[in-house]
């Protein structure tokens, strides 16, 4: 995604961005019901998107927040970094599962759920207050920083890896090869798929 260059607030605009994927994804899941080959495709590319987001945000966007918000700002990054431990949980119990079962759909739901007010939080929230505080030119550079960082993190949960600097980002560049390897045997959604689902 390129960062509109009038944009005043680019971090949110890269951020928001992945958040409307997410769930244009999981749309897709659920449009797909009773076609197990084609949910299983787009369950991979939630909880691809969804690794890789979450990682990003770890890394660069909640500790930027804690420099520029000092102490408000630690406690909204520890809020968002508890939301995401509890879907990097749900998410992990879905690799243990088969696509198509009532269970994987109940897990897969609560996994959204969290996500939604998690992304409505820091839309609404975190997001507004950090922009506030960051010249545009600062925002800009962190967004490109954010989406930079999605290309070397790790591409699935990993619910027990530590969620902060700099164990994490050790931690990630160790479980990012693993989880390449990985998805060289996943299937995702082909690019037909995507063009038919107008992403």
């Amino acid at each position: 995604m390129a960062t509109n260059p009038e944009s005043k607030t680019p971090l949110t605009d890269a951020i928001t961005h992945d958040h409307r994927e997410m769930y244009a994804y999981y749309q897709q899941f659920k449009q797909n019901k009773g076609d197990t080959d084609a949910q299983g495709r787009w369950a991979h590319q939630l909880m691809w998107e969804v690794a890789r987001h979450a990682v990003g945000e770890e890394i660069i966007v909640y500790p930027l927040m804690e420099k520029q918000l000092g102490e408000e700002g630690t406690k909204l990054a520890d809020q968002d970094r508890n939301d995401h431990q509890t879907v990097k949980e749900l998410l992990a119990k879905l690799e243990a599962l088969q696509v198509g079962t009532a269970e994987f759909d109940s897990i897969l739901e609560r996994a959204m759920a969290t996500l939604h007010k998690h992304n409505d939080s820091e839309e609404q929230n975190d997001l507004p207050r950090l922009e506030m505080v960051l010249h545009p030119d600062h925002s800009k550079e962190a967004a490109a920083q954010f989406r930079r960082t999605k290309h070397f993190v790790p591409t699935r949960p990993h619910p027990m890896a530590p969620n902060k600097p700099p164990y994490e980002t050790l931690v990630g560049f160790m479980a990012a090869p693993i989880d390449k390897l990985k998805d060289l045997f996943t299937t995702f959604p082909t690019e037909e798929m995507k063009k038919d689902a107008g992403l």
